[in-house]
């Protein structure tokens, strides 16, 4: 059986041959053949662990979405999620990115900004951090006992640290730090529930992206509550990924008595997720992570100055942004800075236009071109100001 067909076979719950016969190496977590684990003597449900090949944040949140839509979970039992991610900032579904990040030293560091399915706060990916996703039925949906896999799994490879599943269901250590975090989302059959968990992430880009773009900025979405943060290996200095992600697998096997297999996968490979690339290009899309933005509004005062003759004003700026796209914009610039006429050319050229720093220069640039000396300067400098609000 090709190595397609059998990551079908066990996502559908359906028994595989062993890998050995295939020419496969045989999985990395257990000697015993996925085949023979997935097979229940006494009518158990088999469970499974996935384990991502990719980094890629857009691809790992995709596959979340094609099991929980594809893998009939009531007749599977459940399955975990195991992957990292290149550095990467994810909000909630209901989240404004503008209020969660700095979009500007964000994109200046290549970090990616993507928009999840899930509700819950903005969180911080890079290779330091696992992300574990638990799938299960509708019915099956505990993410208190999904926690308990995680603490437990700490205490039985660390029993020095102090780990606790919160209300909220973060996983505190040592009663103040977080290092991890929870959202979930619930369908018509099926639910999944994913936590990160800081193992050595770097706290300084954490620190660095995860504040407002702008400030003045009023908005109904779901704001993120901030908590001070702390690394596994800030505290248990000898844990190592392959020993963490071992006692991981182990526990979840135990919790669930479910004899887990474990199998690494590829959401590249269409042939085993088919559709997965379309929905992953859906994700990167400004239509997904900046248009779903509920409504909001900014009202700020700029900074301006005139580098040729050291003056120095200030304007008030007031914006409402509804999908992404300016729908009102007022500007009250000092008429001995700027002739109002240009002030308000300026607003109304950002009507209609996305609350997007390139879209908005580039649409500013015409109204430049009419200008020259000093008003053309002042509307450049105005111009800037504008644009470090929008990020």
């Amino acid at each position: 059986m090709s190595q397609t067909r059998r990551t079908l076979s066990l996502l559908r719950g359906c028994p595989a041959v062993c890998p050995c016969q295939t020419g496969q190496p045989p999985s990395r977590t257990t000697s015993t053949s996925i085949g023979d684990l997935l097979k229940s003597s006494d009518g158990r449900k088999a469970g499974l662990v996935l384990r991502s090949r990719s980094t890629d944040v857009y691809q790992n949140l995709a596959l979340e979405d094609w099991i929980e839509a594809n893998v009939d979970l009531r007749r599977r039992g459940g399955v975990l999620l195991l992957c990292r991610n290149r550095p990467a900032v994810v909000i909630g579904r209901f989240q404004n990115p503008w209020t969660e990040c700095d979009l500007k030293t964000t994109r200046n560091a290549g970090i990616s900004l993507a928009r999840r399915r899930s509700g819950g706060g903005a969180v911080f990916h890079d290779l330091g951090n696992l992300n574990l996703t638990f799938f299960a039925s509708k019915e099956g949906h505990d993410r208190r006992r999904n926690l308990k896999v995680v603490t437990e799994a700490l205490r039985r490879i660390r029993p020095e640290l102090d780990v606790q599943a919160t209300e909220r269901f973060d996983i505190l250590l040592n009663g103040r730090f977080k290092i991890s975090g929870s959202a979930s989302r619930l369908s018509r059959k099926s639910s999944y529930h994913h936590c990160t968990l800081l193992h050595s992430a770097d706290r300084s880009a954490l620190s660095a992206v995860l504040r407002p773009s702008c400030p003045g900025i009023h908005s109904n979405a779901t704001p993120s509550v901030p908590s001070p943060v702390a690394n596994l290996l800030d505290h248990a200095p000898t844990l190592q990924w392959e020993e963490l992600l071992d006692a991981l697998v182990r526990q979840y096997s135990a919790e669930f008595s479910c004899g887990a297999s474990s199998t690494s996968v590829d959401p590249a490979d269409e042939s085993v997720f088919p559709g997965l690339g379309r929905a992953a290009a859906e994700l990167r899309s400004w239509d997904w992570t900046f248009a779903k933005t509920p409504k909001f509004s900014v009202q700020t005062v700029l900074d301006l100055r005139d580098d040729s003759s050291s003056a120095r004003s200030s304007a008030r700026l007031h914006v409402e942004v509804t999908h992404g796209v300016i729908d009102r914009c007022e500007l009250d610039v000092p008429p001995d800075w700027l002739p109002r006429r240009l002030g308000g050319e300026l607003s109304g050229v950002l009507v209609g236009e996305r609350f997007c720093p390139h879209r908005a220069a580039a649409t500013v640039t015409t109204l430049l071109r009419a200008e020259s000396g000093e008003p053309r300067n002042r509307l450049m400098n105005l111009r800037d100001a504008v644009l470090s609000v929008i990020g």
